[in-house]
Order: structure tokens, then sequence, then C-alpha cells
């Protein structure tokens, strides 16, 4: 069989049902508008309660005692939370944990971030998780996040999203002068501290000292009440204005900033807002800080996980740590997080008998890491085996992934970070194209059926 004909045998057009296939549209458009709606992880937070609410989920806080079939509903800072549906079995047998992060790379603007030069007020920012900086340079940015002053006023602020909204760019150095820049490295071309966003140019009448700082400042303090100082205790991040849009001229693929990781954190929800009764206990877990590291109170690498489990076997009426532990151990989950495309236009960096291709189905990535798989968390084959077998019964389809080959790069997921209790983990995503650029490119086909797998994983998953 030729390469052409193999590859389209494993095409998930071609092996869907045909009347699934309005379905799969039908989800994504719900997708695209998660994706307008939701660029940042309090967003994220604030729409996953929302939806949690209107589908019978209750706060955590509000039950005393557990039973199965119970929907409840954690939170965390406003940057973390989770859907919980309790399962049939006893819970020191084990939960269903899928887990996904709702950060994503982006420009966050420093604590004293407003200046004047050369007739122009911009904003400094320092650059969250890996981008290629020259990407953010002559796209229009918008600007989310909160404004907390200090009398405990939080001051949200989403600018840039309408259509007759203002917007804040990066201005890009002009070809004509930019020889030395374009000889330069590309890592190099761009220094993180020229990635300053054009916030003002107008002064603030015959003022001698920063006029058009302060007529900035006074548009701040009138329409937002938000003053110099207060910049000290905001969380206000530079995302990209430009909406999520179809791609291709069969409209099979979606465009959009934040695909990595909120396309796993809108399947996975979307699937555990439909659980009825589970075998075991599962559990949807939404992190913060993944693409720093899972660092912080937020992040995988604080006791999120052990904090929430121990809270729920409390509520079954356990009482004892060994009990949490035994329950952690015999836990299984599911790292929900992209891997990269094979993309033709860069062939020499992927291996592909061992790659993930767009549209050909969810991403089993059985180790992540670095070079000699450093960090990374290696999934068992035991557990790989039941995997697939619950996929192939349930027509999920699946791929194998590796993020290029292994001498070039590599990156790593929370996954290490959950085996580290015990539990059977495997990273299992989307496959994106362009990942962790301001604008990330995924296969229609390939949303659908991560909502499929994630569903099929937390309903019906036996560790056995």
């Amino acid at each position: 069989m030729s390469e052409q004909k193999e590859n389209l045998k494993k095409n998930a057009w071609l092996r869907i049902k045909p009347a699934d296939l309005p379905a799969v549209h039908d989800f994504n458009q719900g997708y695209r508008d998660f994706l307008n709606q939701v660029k940042t992880e309090r967003e994220a937070v604030a729409y996953i309660k929302q939806a949690a609410q209107g589908h019978g989920f209750v706060d955590l806080d509000r039950v005393a005692s557990l039973e199965p079939g119970q929907k409840l509903f954690f939170q965390q800072k406003g940057k973390i939370c989770a859907l919980v549906v309790i399962g049939q079995e006893a819970m020191e047998n084990g939960v269903n944990m899928v887990v996904s992060h709702i950060d994503s790379p982006r420009l966050d603007l420093k604590a004293n971030p407003l200046y004047e030069a050369d007739g122009l007020a911009l904003f400094k920012t320092h650059y969250y998780g890996g981008i290629k900086k020259y990407q953010w340079l002559a796209i229009p940015l918008a600007l989310h996040g909160v404004v907390i002053k200090k009398d405990g006023q939080v001051v949200s602020v989403v600018i840039g999203e309408e259509n007759d909204d203002f917007v804040l760019s990066i201005a890009d150095l002009l070809p004509h002068l930019a020889k030395e820049q374009m000889e330069k490295k590309m890592s190099e071309a761009i220094p993180a501290e020229n990635l300053n966003l054009l916030v003002g140019s107008q002064p603030l009448g015959d003022t001698a000292d920063n006029p058009i700082k302060k007529k900035v400042l006074q548009i701040l303090q009138e329409k937002y009440a938000i003053e110099e100082e207060d910049f000290s205790s905001a969380e206000l991040q530079a995302v990209p204005a430009f909406q999520a849009r179809d791609i291709g001229f069969d409209r099979s693929m979606i465009g959009a900033y934040g695909q990595d990781d909120r396309v796993c954190a809108y399947t996975s929800l979307r699937a555990a807002l439909e659980l009825e009764a589970p075998k075991r206990t599962a559990i949807c877990l939404f992190v913060d800080k993944e693409e720093i590291g899972s660092n912080g109170n937020t992040g995988l690498q604080s006791l999120i996980i052990e904090n929430l489990m121990a809270e729920l076997m409390s509520k079954a009426g356990y009482n004892n740590y060994l009990a949490l532990r035994k329950s952690l151990a015999n836990s299984c989950s599911l790292s929900a997080d992209v891997n990269a495309a094979v993309d033709p236009n860069y062939p020499e960096v992927f291996e592909k008998m061992n790659c993930s291709f767009l549209s050909r189905g969810v991403v089993l990535t059985k180790y992540t890491g670095s070079r000699g798989k450093s960090n990374s968390n290696d999934a068992n084959p035991e557990f790989l085996a039941r995997i697939r077998r619950l996929f192939d019964d349930n027509e999920v389809f699946w791929q194998v992934g590796e993020l290029g080959k292994v001498d070039i790069g590599g990156g790593g997921t929370v996954a290490h970070y959950m085996a580290r209790y015990g539990m059977e983990v495997v990273d299992l995503g989307v496959a994106l194209l362009g990942m962790h650029s301001p604008f990330e490119v995924s296969s229609k086909v390939d949303v659908f059926l991560a909502y499929k797998a994630y569903r099929v994983f937390m309903q019906s998953f036996c560790n056995q």
C-alpha cells in the first residue's frame, strides 16, 4: 500500500460515521465561542463555574456527605477548579481523573509598566511561557485581567475584543533599517525588554513632564478608576485580539489563540458535564501555571490534588491518611495536553513513524521530556493497553505521538506531578500546528474525538 493510501486510511474524517459529521461541526462551534470568551485562566474558571451550575453541579463546600451521582464543583483562588461526579465504587478504590491546564503563553504587564519615551506612552511586559518573541510584534493585542485596589475593590479589565474597542500593539522595526536585526539569530533579534506595548501618543495639555503618560493616567483614572500604583497589585495579560476562525475551504480546522491547552480544557469540561453515575468517581481538574513549570499555589506542584482528595475522602466517611494514600495510588489519570502535529513545511524536525498528525484522532503520548526522556512520566504499558481497548471499543480514533525528533527538542506536561502519587497516568490530547504561537491550528475532528475520549474514560474506565 502506498504512503498516501496508508495516510488516508488513518484519517479520522474518513473513519468517523457520516451521521456524526453534523455533531463534529456543532461541537466545534461551541468550542470557537469558548475560545472567543476565554483568554485567561480567571476567565476559564468563571466560564466553567457557570457551565457547571447550569448542569446541576453544587459547590463542594455545601455538601456534608457523598452519594453516588452527586455533581460537585470546587474552585480555588479564581484560577483553579474541578468538576467531581461521585461514582458507584468506594473512593478508596481510586478515581478517574482528567487534568488540563488553562493558562497559555502571553505577555504579562510588569508591576510598574507605564512610561513615556520619544513622544509615545508604552507598557513594559514580561513574557509568560515559551514564545517566539517576534510572533508578538505587529499584531493587535487585547488586555485582559484584574486590578485589585488597596481597599480590596476588584476592577475587571477586558479591552480590545469588541469591534469598536481600541487595541494595543508592539511595533516592529521597518525592513529598511533592520539589516543588523535580520542578521541575528531569531532568538536574539527581539530582546525581551523591547516587547513594549503602545498605549498612547496624545499629550495632556502643554505639560513639560511626561505629558503623554499623564494623559494615559488620566484616562485610566476616569474610565477604569485605576491609579498608577494599582498596577503593583494587578494581573494584566496582553493576548491576541483576533477571534477564533475556521480554517480551510472545507472549514475542517480551527485557528485561534490559546488552544494549548484550552482545547483539552473545553473538551474535558463538556465530557464532565454529561457524566451520569460513573462506575468510579470522576474528577475533571483545571489548573494554572503549567506553562511556567506548574509552580505556585495554583499550579499542580502545589498540594491541590491531595487537598481536594482529602476533602472528598473525609466527606465519604474516611478519616485516616492511609485511605487517602491508597485512593491516590489506585487512581488513573489522563494528563490532558496537546502535542505537536507534523508540519509539512518543517518535516526535518519530525520522526514521522512516531509523531502525531492533524486529523488522525487523539494523541496518546507515552512519554514527554527532552533528549533522554528527562522529566518525563513514561506511562506503563499495562495502563496503555487498557486505554487502547477502551478507545477501540468505543470508536475513539487515536494515534501515538512524540514531540519531535529525540535530539532536537522536547517538552513537558503535568503528568509526572500526578504520577508521584502512584496513580497510572498517560498524556492524551489534540495535535496542534503552530503550538505556542498567537494563532494555533487544530482539526475539528480531533477536537470532537478528544471530547469522546475524555467522556468514555471518566464514565466507564475501570482500573483492572
